[in-house]
């Protein structure tokens, strides 16, 4: 039976994709006391990257929110399958954090985030409200354009 926020997405027709298997040598996410850290999430989707280059060459603000809202949907199907397939078990979203591969004259990076922060607070309600960074870098692994990480609180 479906909680609360899978009800939600269901609603609003936001699928989750598979959960991503890490590219390093670290976890997906860690729980830690009432916290969950969620490692950073690229634009992949099926498997496959979905947006490449760096914002303000490439790709431009609306391409790149498109990326930020990718990986955020990464991040909440890596939160459900730690989580045991219970999204209801967050409380809230305590941080996100937004690296966007960009131009170095690029200066948009939390419209850019703004793509991931807006799903949040679409899927979580207020819970989905957070304290967040927005920082331009000048590459990110596999010349990914937006990763984003993300802080649960859980219960």
């Amino acid at each position: 039976m479906a909680g609360r926020i899978e009800k939600i997405m269901q609603e609003k027709g936001i699928e989750l994709p598979e959960p991503g298997e890490p590219l390093g040598a670290y976890l997906p996410a860690v729980i830690a006391s009432n916290f969950l850290f969620v490692s950073g999430q690229g634009p992949k989707h099926h498997g496959k990257v979905m947006f490449r280059g760096k914002v303000g060459a490439s790709l431009f603000v609306p391409e790149a929110q498109m990326a930020a809202r990718q990986c955020a949907l990464n991040v909440i199907a890596i939160a459900k399958a730690s989580l045991d397939g219970d999204l209801d078990r967050i409380l809230r979203l305590v941080k996100l954090g937004g690296f966007v591969n960009s131009t170095d004259d690029f200066g948009e990076h939390p419209q850019v985030v703004n793509g991931a922060s807006d799903l949040m607070a679409e899927v979580f309600g207020d819970e989905g409200r957070h304290a967040r960074f927005a920082v331009g870098c000048n590459s990110l692994p596999g010349d990914i354009s937006v990763e984003i990480d993300a802080i649960f609180e859980i219960t």
